[in-house]
């Protein structure tokens, strides 16, 4: 029942509230990479959904636009010569991730989840399908999130996805949200060049 209806509902109550509350916040940071860097402030990247269909994630902007595009971080040279300005703050503190509340209203993401890989991803595209973690809505933030993040290597992050999807429920997603909020504070397991989280383009 939780996984087929009630997650979703919450989905939708969580992520539209959080449009309404946060729409000063996006605006606010929407004008500082405007005024930051030329270019858009949004960032568009195909993903992996549910049942490995295709979507435009929404973030904002961290690098400039002539920045190599669908690339993870980690595979860079020196990430952090395409880092704008203020691009580092926002990887640092997870804000460049709030344009997600977006995708998860619409259906795309939950809250809750498997971190959408990258379309070229196919290593941790494949590791996933060995544990099911292809087959449900990826998330703002997960269960290898809270374990890892950066650190993690690719067979250790899908079979900690395939985890939660084996223990997926109202409190484990309420576990998961409340490491979110620690890690986040605390910045556990983000890099200290501020060039971001593994997934990062």
């Amino acid at each position: 029942m939780y996984k087929r209806y009630f997650k979703r509902l919450l989905d939708i109550i969580l992520s539209g509230c959080a449009i309404v509350v946060l729409t000063p916040v996006l605006a606010a940071l929407v004008v500082a990479i405007k005024v930051d860097s030329p270019g858009p402030a949004l960032f568009r990247q195909k993903r992996v959904g549910i049942h490995k269909t295709y979507f435009d994630i929404f973030k904002f902007r961290t690098m400039r636009i002539d920045a190599p595009r669908d690339v993870p971080t980690h595979l860079m040279e020196d990430p952090r010569k395409w880092l704008t300005g203020i691009g580092g703050f926002l990887r640092r503190t997870s804000l460049d991730e709030l344009p997600q509340i977006f995708n998860i209203f619409l259906g795309q993401m939950s809250v809750i989840g498997p971190r959408p890989a990258l379309w070229n991803q196919e290593d941790l595209i494949a590791e996933r399908d060995r544990y099911g973690a292809n087959d449900v809505r990826p998330g703002l933030s997960g269960w290898a999130q809270i374990n890892g993040r950066d650190e993690l290597p690719i067979d250790v992050k899908a079979r900690l996805d395939g985890e939660y999807v084996r223990k997926m429920s109202l409190l484990f997603d309420l576990k998961c949200l409340l490491g979110t909020v620690t890690a986040v504070l605390t910045r556990r397991g983000v890099r200290e060049d501020g060039s971001g989280r593994e997934e990062k383009p």
